[in-house]
């Protein structure tokens, strides 16, 4: 029996990045919960191939699928108004799409001053503006039915200084600062039904960085160790800890929240390591 506070069945969730394994797995979890869920993937095949996977587990009438990158805002709004067309709303809003660009990542032998700027846009660009933009192009949505959720993904990244990724990190205390600000402007003078929140994940071993958590033996690289001596857990987070975190603040469960980056990182965040 379902506890109705915690309950997002019925709603019309939308998640960029729905295709990567972040996304993917929130994407399933709220299915799973009874939601509509609309994936919204840069690269059209595998969009096409979640979407079979989810259908083929879920129903036809319960996925849509579109292939769309989340800065191109014209491509957004086409999508937009199919949504509204086919579902007529849309009650969440997940903004997935983001994470590293290849070799903005910093080497052990490089400093600051040898950082390729060019990258620094394109990790800014696409984390910052990557929430930014989803949130300007559904967010009228919510705007206008003065109702809603919207969140936004932070990372450790953003709350302590973390070697080598530095536009990965300042696109991510960027989104924090939007995040809060977004809650402000929506709670003001839209309505108190309007919430915004990000959650902040811990360390999680996924396509993006195993080679640097993990050596080629599967054995733990330097940085992993660092990353589990300063988590109290002493263990990685499995990538479905995630959703029941997001489908909190997107419940009526979290009604009077909005505004906050919830971490979800087993102590990361509040261990200082002595």
């Amino acid at each position: 029996m379902r506890n109705a506070i915690f309950d997002v069945s019925g709603k019309v969730a939308i998640v960029t990045g729905g295709t990567g394994v972040l996304g993917g797995s929130i994407a399933e979890s709220f299915l799973t919960a009874g939601a509509k869920v609309v994936i919204i993937g840069r690269n059209e095949e595998n969009v096409e191939r979640k979407i079979e996977f989810f259908r083929k587990k879920f129903g036809e009438g319960e996925v849509l699928g579109y292939s769309c990158n989340v800065l191109d805002i014209d491509r957004l709004k086409i999508v937009k108004r199919d949504i509204l067309d086919k579902w007529n709303g849309v009650d969440i809003l997940i903004n997935c799409a983001g994470g590293n660009v290849k070799g903005a990542t910093l080497t052990d032998q490089q400093s600051f001053f040898d950082m390729n700027l060019d990258l620094w846009d394109d990790v800014l660009n696409l984390n910052l503006n990557g929430s930014i933009y989803p949130s300007f192009v559904f967010g009228e949505i919510m705007a206008g039915r003065k109702a809603g959720c919207i969140i936004n993904i932070s990372s450790m990244a953003a709350l302590t200084a973390i070697t080598r990724v530095p536009g990965y990190s300042s696109a991510k205390a960027a989104v924090d600062n939007f995040t809060r600000w977004l809650a402000m402007e929506m709670a003001l003078k839209f309505s108190d039904k309007i919430r915004v929140n990000a959650i902040a994940p811990g360390f999680f071993i996924g396509n993006q960085n195993r080679n640097i958590l993990l050596n080629d033996d599967g054995s733990l690289t330097e940085r992993s160790e660092k990353v589990l001596a300063k988590t109290p857990m002493k263990r990685f987070g499995d990538i479905t800890e995630l959703n029941g975190a997001v489908q909190f603040l997107c419940s009526d469960a979290a009604s009077f929240i909005t505004g906050i980056v919830l971490p979800v990182d087993g102590g990361f965040s509040i261990f200082s390591g002595v």
